[in-house]
């Protein structure tokens, strides 16, 4: 009986060792999963109460990425004025600007952003199934010519970090040159916002599905 106990009570202390260091590394876990959350209002400096103050006014409550660019609110003051031109005031229809930037979340694997706009990509007349194509990585069928210009120059600008002469003519054709700087400048714009939100690990919003799938190494 006595060499009995010990080892009972040794199997005991393991078992609990155990849990401790699975429920230490779930905790690290859910801190890495979220490395820049919001700040609390009152642990804000006072330039960060400045630009959060002006934000709120002008967009509401400063989520996703403008929660991690308010580390630098000079910074976060300048973007959303860029943000507010590509967002709404571009020379390109909701349909075209909102399909550069899905491009532009799958190529980061974004899936914060890809959940944030493939909505708005809906509501402006992209295709289900042209989104779809785009999130599983393939070409997609039946697009309509000004939709096969941008994808031919926004994944050209992607992944060869330049434009043909003959991608480039394209899309001057249709959609003029300042059509042409604001798809780069939406390209751009967004993939900082997914450089952000992948550096920050920002989560998805409670209750949103991954759309995204990381490509094989």
């Amino acid at each position: 009986m006595s060499r009995y106990k010990p080892c009972v009570h040794g199997g005991r202390i393991a078992r609990v060792a155990r849990l401790v260091v699975l429920m230490s590394l779930l905790s690290i876990g859910a801190q890495a999963q979220n490395r820049m959350p919001p700040i609390p209002d009152q642990e804000m400096t006072e330039a960060q109460k400045a630009a959060v103050a002006e934000f709120r006014a002008e967009r509401g409550e400063p989520t996703g990425p403008w929660a991690v660019v308010l580390r630098s609110p000079e910074l976060l003051n300048r973007l959303r004025g860029v943000s507010d031109y590509l967002r709404f005031n571009s020379s390109l229809p909701p349909r075209l600007s909102e399909f550069v930037i899905l491009l532009t979340a799958r190529e980061w694997t974004q899936n914060y952003e890809w959940s944030a706009h493939y909505r708005l990509a809906m509501e402006g007349g992209l295709s289900p199934d042209i989104a779809a194509a785009v999130a599983d990585g393939r070409r997609p069928e039946g697009m309509a010519d000004d939709e096969e210009a941008l994808y031919d120059f926004c994944t050209a600008l992607h992944r060869d970090g330049r434009v043909s002469d003959a991608a480039y003519a394209r899309a001057v054709a249709e959609f003029g040159e300042q059509g042409v700087v604001d798809m780069v400048g939406l390209s751009g714009y967004y993939t900082l916002i997914a450089m952000v939100l992948n550096t920050a690990r920002t989560p998805l919003a409670p209750n949103a599905t991954p759309g995204l799938e990381a490509f094989p190494q």
